[in-house]
């Protein structure tokens, strides 16, 4: 039967729920609510995104942990040009009139000046560092070079279409003079600017992807890996002339043979003049004298600690210790000139200590390690503990363990007691892979340098 009248028990629901409704509407209706939503709504504003920060001492971070004596300290990262979180936070959006939307024209945010703003890492690459300090890396997708103050932080760029034309740019590198020279796959050259910034020459002769540079300011010789060609050419650093060619060329990345690459990237020179380059493709390093002569190689492909898995990046220490950046295993690894594994940090991952893409290692008269990676983009910077830091912390720890002995032995010797060797803390077990974990619950290895 249809009712046409409402059932007084269902008629209540509707009331019920309209009670509710009201109720709901003078709470969000009352003054104090809105004046708490708009004070959270500021809070929220004045509280822009910022630098990352961890949840631990960055300062403690070290390779290997403790109790072992530090080789690798962490330092510090950067990504880019500063930017004004502040100013970005507090920052009003100007309203756009009808005629502004009518005539299709940019609001406030949609316009920014290409020549002020704040560029960031993408795909950095090639490090060199010049006799100032100055860290430049070189960026593939922003296609500009960084220049970095570590100590202020403060970055300037050289940018294709404005200070340079760039294509594709790989390495860099930084002669006495403070000339840098930047080598740019797409353009097959290799760009040469002055010490205040300006294009002064360039290298096309023999080149056809060039990438690595080094430069050996002794002997006066510009080195420059071709991965396309898998060789290394060699250049008067001076006259920019080309001197010779190390490896065989035209063979596709096939040959194996000692002397010869596969698909060459990284270049690095030591105090001795000696060449080490990173045979990407067949994961290894190869050694070369001044003269272009072979002299051994190190490096077997795999996928854990003292292995290789495409090296790209290299670099020499004060100490002669080889430093190898490998990009599949996303680890720096510590060689010495017979390829044994002295230590090693990294890891897949992106707090620090940990890399995404590791491409690029270099080193400076400081002892700073500075390395890249591609995603996010970032430098890192670490602190190498020289052999004679080393040496010196061990002599330290001995001569207090000494001390503690002696000073434990005469007050067991007043008192008539049996003197005893005080208790010494137990090392940490090692972690699997013979890596204990760091501070930040990264592996390090348990190998120190130079031991």
């Amino acid at each position: 039967m249809l009712h046409f009248f409402p059932n007084p028990m269902t008629a209540r629901k509707p009331l019920a729920a309209l009670i509710i409704l009201l109720a709901i509407g003078l709470v969000f209706a009352n003054p104090a609510h809105a004046d708490k939503k708009k004070k959270n709504q500021a809070t929220t504003a004045a509280t822009p995104a910022g630098p990352r920060k961890f949840d631990f001492d960055l300062s403690k971070l070290v390779w290997p942990s403790p109790p072992n004596i530090a080789r690798v300290r962490y330092v510090n990262y950067f990504a880019g040009e500063k930017i004004d979180y502040t100013a970005a936070g507090n920052s009003q959006k100007k309203k756009q009139g009808w005629m502004d939307r009518l005539a299709g024209t940019q609001t406030d945010t949609e316009a920014f000046n290409p020549k002020t703003f704040p560029f960031q890492l993408i795909g950095p690459y090639g490090i060199a560092i010049d006799s100032k300090g100055l860290v430049y890396v070189a960026d593939q997708r922003v296609g500009a070079v960084f220049v970095f103050n570590t100590e202020t932080r403060d970055t300037q760029l050289i940018r294709n279409g404005y200070e340079a034309h760039f294509g594709w740019i790989n390495g860099l590198a930084i002669d006495d003079n403070d000339r840098l020279f930047v080598s740019d796959g797409k353009m097959h050259r290799v760009l040469i600017f002055n010490a205040k910034r300006g294009v002064e020459n360039q290298i096309t002769d023999g080149l056809v992807d060039p990438v690595g540079l080094a430069i050996d300011t002794e002997n006066r010789f510009l080195y420059v890996a071709d991965t396309q060609q898998d060789q290394v050419i060699v250049y008067d650093a001076d006259t920019l002339k080309l001197l010779r060619r190390i490896g065989t060329g035209g063979k596709n990345h096939f040959l194996t043979s000692p002397g010869d690459f596969g698909g060459p990237q990284g270049v690095a020179v030591d105090k001795d003049g000696n060449l080490y380059v990173t045979d990407t493709m067949n994961n290894r390093v190869e050694i070369f004298d001044a003269d272009g002569n072979f002299i051994s190689l190190f490096g077997k492909h795999g996928d854990g600690p003292g292995y290789l898995a495409r090296p790209k990046g290299i670099a020499i220490d004060c100490d002669g210790h080889i430093w190898v950046a490998d990009q599949m295993q996303d680890r720096l690894q510590v060689f010495n000139r017979e390829g044994q594994l002295l230590t090693y940090l990294g890891g897949h991952g992106d707090l620090p200590g940990q890399f995404k893409a590791l491409v690029g290692v270099a080193i400076d008269k400081q002892n700073r390690v500075y390395t890249t990676e591609q995603y996010p983009g970032r430098l890192q910077m670490f602190r190498y503990v020289t052999d004679a830091e080393a040496a010196a912390e061990k002599a330290r720890r001995e001569a207090e363990l000494q001390k503690a002995s002696e000073q434990h032995g005469k007050s067991a010797s007043d008192a008539g007691e049996k003197p005893e060797a005080p208790a010494q803390k137990a090392p940490q077990a090692p972690a699997p892979n013979g890596a204990s974990p760091n501070a930040s619950g990264t592996q390090a290895a348990k190998t120190s340098i130079g031991g």
